[in-house]
């Protein structure tokens, strides 16, 4: 197997958000001074999970991408890789990473990982082909490895009981993570979802913009989801998370900059203005987690 077809059945580039977002969420909860090994194995045990998730998700899907020309290409489809092989691969990545988890970060993250593992895998990837609820789900999981960071850094427990520390979850900032990434996506996916439509039916993915071909509905949708986006943007400085004069001004700015370009394209639904909002969709989550990073109170 080539370093090229291993990238590719790991999906590195995307695996990478898992990465980053990961990394924001230890960084936020973290107390000081940072334990940098405790960073490190949450990272790897997430990272690893991200890479198993991906060869699983490509093992599901041979058939379809083989009948999609931008994905047809990739090393199972081509016939490149084995699926034996990608089978293993995929099984040793997720195993290690979260037997790796239990035994150096705590189980919330080893949970929280097995939980994303689960709704991409078994949840999300065959409702791909069966309703376009499927990117709701998809979202879901997509919003889950924040919290795997955030659950890390809480480190083990210091008392055997209680075994699962469900409080992790509900404090402001793991809300205020998850719901950023669930709804960050949503305008990110439809937006790629009505400009490579045709794509995704030859794949038989049956996906909200399959139909829509004059992007009306589509539109309407990735609206809405920018527009939660920068409501969000209250949450943590009314929750005391962040400091309203650090966050708020560039939060919503960056906010307002993605409504303006889903709202372009919701009046003129067409591939330049659905480009233009992919594009910044990319742009904007980077830039909001710097800002949360810099604004978040500890």
């Amino acid at each position: 197997m080539s370093t090229r077809d291993l990238l590719t059945l790991t999906k590195f580039r995307l695996s990478a958000l898992v990465i980053v977002t990961t990394l924001v969420g230890f960084w936020l909860r973290a107390p000081r001074p940072l334990d940098v090994w405790l960073l490190i194995h949450t990272l790897i045990g997430s990272t690893l999970a991200a890479f198993g998730a991906a060869v699983f998700n490509q093992l599901m899907e041979i058939e379809p991408d083989s009948r999609m020309q931008r994905t047809a290409d990739r090393p199972l489809p081509s016939g490149r890789v084995s699926p034996s092989a990608a089978f293993g691969l995929g099984w040793l990545l997720s195993a290690v990473a979260l037997i790796h988890l239990v035994h150096r970060v705590n189980v919330e993250s080893a949970a929280l990982t097995a939980l994303t593992l689960a709704v991409y895998l078994f949840i999300y990837t065959p409702l791909k082909r069966q309703s376009p609820t499927n990117t709701l789900v998809g979202a879901v999981s997509g919003a889950l490895p924040p919290l795997i960071g955030w659950a890390g850094a809480a480190g083990a427990s210091a008392t055997p009981a209680p075994y699962f520390r469900w409080q992790l979850m509900l404090e402001p900032g793991a809300i205020y993570l998850f719901m950023l990434l669930f709804l960050w996506q949503l305008p990110h996916f439809l937006a790629i979802n009505w400009m490579y439509r045709d794509e995704y039916r030859k794949g038989g993915f049956v996906m909200l913009a399959n139909e829509d071909e004059h992007g009306a509905r589509t539109s309407r949708h990735a609206l809405a989801y920018a527009i939660a986006t920068l409501l969000l943007m209250i949450y943590p400085v009314y929750a005391g998370a962040a400091s309203a004069a650090w966050f708020l001004p560039p939060a919503l700015l960056l906010s307002g900059w993605l409504c303006w370009l889903a709202l372009r394209f919701n009046r003129q639904p067409e591939r330049i203005t659905a480009r233009k909002l992919f594009f910044c969709t990319l742009a904007y989550l980077p830039l909001i987690l710097i800002v949360s990073v810099i604004a978040w109170k500890r």
